[in-house]
């Protein structure tokens, strides 16, 4: 009989690449994880890996069991969802992943009416951006998490998980000293968010879309910070609406025919599990209406 763990450690390793990433995504040791791929290989009687030089990849049968692996666990977490509809009450811990500027803006109202909603459910709350939470969902890390995506940044369908339709919709701002577009700030630095997140990969290609690359002078991940720099005459940015409550004197913002959406993504099968479903209907009723309504 195949070990459900050691299933999921190939389908991280199909995902994520090399045995070193499975091993810090899942807290393992790089030799623990070793070891325990080798057992499987055992258990499945076929050769599941390649091993060349330090680089491993799966074979055909090893590409086939992840297809059944998925298959599987989305199963587990369907009959967990199952079991927690029989259960009276919701009680228990609930991690969410969330970025922070709906950390700030939304998270604090959504906890409100899940308290009132469900108070023995405890909600655990950590900042993650949305190019982490595939694999924090997928490593059991979180529970749910809000993930956005942007016009010129689509959501990639992530293997393991399921999404929610956008549930809020923000117009998004070019900030600077004065009314702009993208295109006439070719020559202005700019102020981005730090490589590898959504956000520089956005305005990134914003920039290139009017026709140039940003001249990048500072990389800031805090949007309070990036409008503080704005005022101060140090380049200029793309900002979402979460991100423009009360810009200090002398930034203007230009709204852009460009739109910041999100959702809510969950491990598969579980999106039927009550906690997850509390949790998306006090977003949807926490969610300010113009932002429901705003494309």
């Amino acid at each position: 009989m195949l070990d459900v763990r050691r299933l999921r450690l190939l389908r991280e390793l199909a995902h994520l690449g090399t045995i070193a990433a499975v091993a810090e995504a899942l807290s393992f040791s790089p030799s623990a994880v070793s070891q325990q791929l080798s057992v499987l290989e055992k258990e499945a009687g076929v050769p599941l890996l390649e091993r060349t030089g330090r680089r491993v990849t799966l074979t055909p049968a090893g590409r086939n069991l992840v297809r059944h692996a998925e298959a599987v666990l989305e199963r587990l977490e369907q009959a967990d969802a199952e079991l927690a509809h029989a259960r009276e009450g919701l009680a228990g811990p609930l991690r969410i992943g969330t970025y922070p500027s709906a950390a700030r803006a939304i998270i604090p109202a959504v906890l409100a009416e899940l308290a009132g909603w469900h108070p023995g459910l405890e909600p655990m709350v950590t900042e993650v951006d949305p190019a982490e939470v595939a694999a924090a969902l997928r490593a059991g890390e979180l529970d749910v998490a809000l993930v956005h995506e942007y016009d010129l940044v689509p959501a990639d369908p992530e293997p393991g998980l399921a999404m929610t339709r956008p549930i809020f919709t923000e117009p998004m701002y070019l900030a600077a000293r004065a009314p702009a577009s993208v295109a006439d700030q070719r020559a202005a630095p700019w102020i981005l968010a730090p490589p590898g997140t959504l956000c520089h990969t956005m305005a990134v290609r914003a920039c290139e879309a009017a026709g140039f690359a940003p001249r990048i002078r500072h990389q800031i991940d805090d949007f309070a910070t990036v409008l503080a720099l704005v005022a101060a005459g140090q380049g200029v940015a793309l900002v979402p609406h979460l991100g423009t409550d009360r810009p200090p004197p002398g930034v203007v913002l230009t709204r852009l025919p460009m739109y910041r959406r999100t959702r809510t993504a969950f491990r598969a099968g579980a999106g039927a599990h009550p906690a997850i479903s509390a949790f998306v209907s006090a977003l949807h009723t926490a969610v300010p209406t113009p932002l429901r309504n705003s494309a």
